[in-house]
């Protein structure tokens, strides 16, 4: 039997999708600017209308040498203290081309921890020399977060600038373990704010 390939004018043809074809569209549902913002913090849009909610990080420059980090609190709850269990591993290279590593961050995980989960490693800030054009950039996927019948999934990676200066890719994952629904998540620096930089919220389906 031929196999038959598309070439390149067949595909440039195609001007929409069969109606039979769907999923997949991110939808933005909430643009959030930081301007010296202690916490930026998503309250609204987080709820059954879709499975998958994606956060994607801008240019997330810190106040001072800080790390970036989130928590969620579930339905009906406050204070984003919810119980999580993660994991995490980084990859580095510095500028100089003589550092490099692939390794677990035993520092940066939670074993049925309450505390904000690290997104990044130190973000480098405008006080460390040659560093004042440093942030990060990344996203954080949440997954199907109304459901009152098992834990909340998430996974994140982001790239930023650390002292030296490195190029560092953070790669985190974890659960939120409740099954009480998540509707609200919040960002927040570990010392200092979030000096500029945007925060945009995607639907997935």
């Amino acid at each position: 039997m031929a196999i038959k390939v598309a070439n390149n004018n067949s595909l440039s043809a195609i001007t929409a999708l069969p109606s039979a074809v769907t999923g997949g569209a991110m939808t933005l549902l909430e643009t959030q600017t930081a301007s010296s913002s202690a916490t930026i913090s998503f309250t609204d849009n987080i709820d059954d209308t879709y499975d998958e909610y994606v956060f994607k990080f801008y240019n997330i420059h810190p106040s001072e040498k800080s790390i970036f980090s989130f928590q969620a609190n579930a339905a009906g709850g406050s204070g984003y203290n919810e119980t999580m269990t993660t994991t995490a591993f980084t990859a580095y290279h510095n500028e100089a081309g003589s550092d490099t590593l692939l390794g677990y961050s035993s520092g940066q995980d939670q074993a049925q921890g309450t505390a904000f989960e690290k997104l990044t490693d130190n973000i480098a800030d405008a006080s460390e020399a040659v560093l004042s054009d440093t942030c990060g950039s990344g996203y954080l996927h949440l997954f199907n977060p109304s459901s009152t019948t098992f834990v909340k999934h998430f996974m994140s990676k982001v790239n930023h600038i650390n002292g030296g200066p490195y190029c560092l890719l953070s790669t985190h994952a974890g659960y939120f373990n409740t099954t009480s629904a998540i509707d609200e998540i919040q960002f927040k620096m570990s010392s200092g704010n979030i000096d500029s930089g945007v925060i945009k919220l995607y639907g997935i389906g």
